[in-house]
């Protein structure tokens, strides 16, 4: 197959999969959406793909077809379902779930589908909703390295850097650690920036600090301007966070690795899911702390 001619599939047109979808379309390449609301389809058939009617379907007709759910339920339900990705697969087509789930259930959907014949990639990204539409997310591979060459043209155009780490469960693994990080730095951001204005600090001033020292980094940079605003316009749903978090803590108790700082991080998750605020942005921890 050469790039032009592979038929690829895409699972799941939330937040991220709407803009990585659309980059796909937009690339030229032949894409076949599918969502659970399918009404969600409407604006990608409207800038040219097809739309299927169950994932078993575009499992059959796609060469290869990328996932990204909400959460490993979502993940296993849309692969082991009665009319789920597992119906469909087989012929050496690839299924790459693209979305963030413990290692274990990478690994279950990845047997089930080798067993049908099919060839499976986990693909979890780094990134949220900006770098998805600009195409430049991180992507953090395991299994099997020839889908993950023969995607190759597809994944350059979803993503700034791809990565084989190795084994299924791999990718998992890493993207845990990425956000198990990001909640954490979030969570010292935000009590830093509330510990300084009652202060009486300036808000813009202690970013203007941190963007000019070691400590600077993209996420504050992004994420500062929304805490000292109140601006918490989703780009990455806090509940899904929350969900990163609680499996990166249910890996450490698998591997024996105390988590003192993100054990702690969760419990603000959790408080702020509990009030309210799961489908906001993660900036809205900040609610809580401040």
């Amino acid at each position: 197959m050469t790039p032009n001619t592979i038929r690829y599939g895409f699972l799941g047109l939330g937040i991220m999969g709407r803009a990585m979808a659309t980059n796909l379309i937009r690339a030229g390449f032949d894409v076949t959406v599918w969502n659970r609301t399918a009404e969600r389809c409407a604006p990608l058939v409207a800038l040219g793909a097809r739309q299927a009617a169950t994932p078993a379907e575009v499992a059959a007709r796609c060469d290869i077809t990328f996932a990204i759910l909400a959460d490993p339920a979502a993940a296993r339900e849309t692969c082991f379902g009665a009319e789920g990705v597992l119906a469909g697969i087989g012929g050496n087509r690839g299924y790459i779930d693209m979305s963030t789930v413990d290692d274990q259930t990478a690994r279950d959907i990845s047997e089930a589908i080798a067993a049908r014949g099919g060839r499976f990639l986990e693909a979890p990204v780094s990134g949220t909703k900006k770098p998805a539409e600009d195409g430049t997310l991180v992507i953090l591979a395991g299994g099997d390295r020839s889908l993950f060459d023969d995607a190759g043209p597809a994944l350059d155009k979803l993503g700034k850097k791809r990565m084989h780490l190795g084994d299924v469960g791999q990718g998992a693994r890493m993207k845990l650690v990425v956000n198990m990080i990001m909640g954490s730095m979030l969570t010292a951001f935000s009590e830093g920036l509330s510990l300084g204005m009652k202060g009486n600090l300036d808000g813009a001033q202690i970013l203007e600090v941190l963007e000019a020292g070691a400590m600077a980094c993209p996420m504050f940079k992004g994420k500062g301007p929304m805490l000292l605003a109140g601006d918490y316009s989703t780009s990455f749903p806090l509940k899904h966070m929350q969900k990163d978090l609680r499996l990166a803590i249910a890996l450490s108790e698998e591997l024996g690795q105390t988590l003192h700082t993100a054990a702690a991080t969760n419990e603000i998750f959790k408080r702020a899911l509990i009030a309210g605020h799961g489908e906001a942005d993660i900036a809205a921890v900040h609610s809580i702390i401040r």
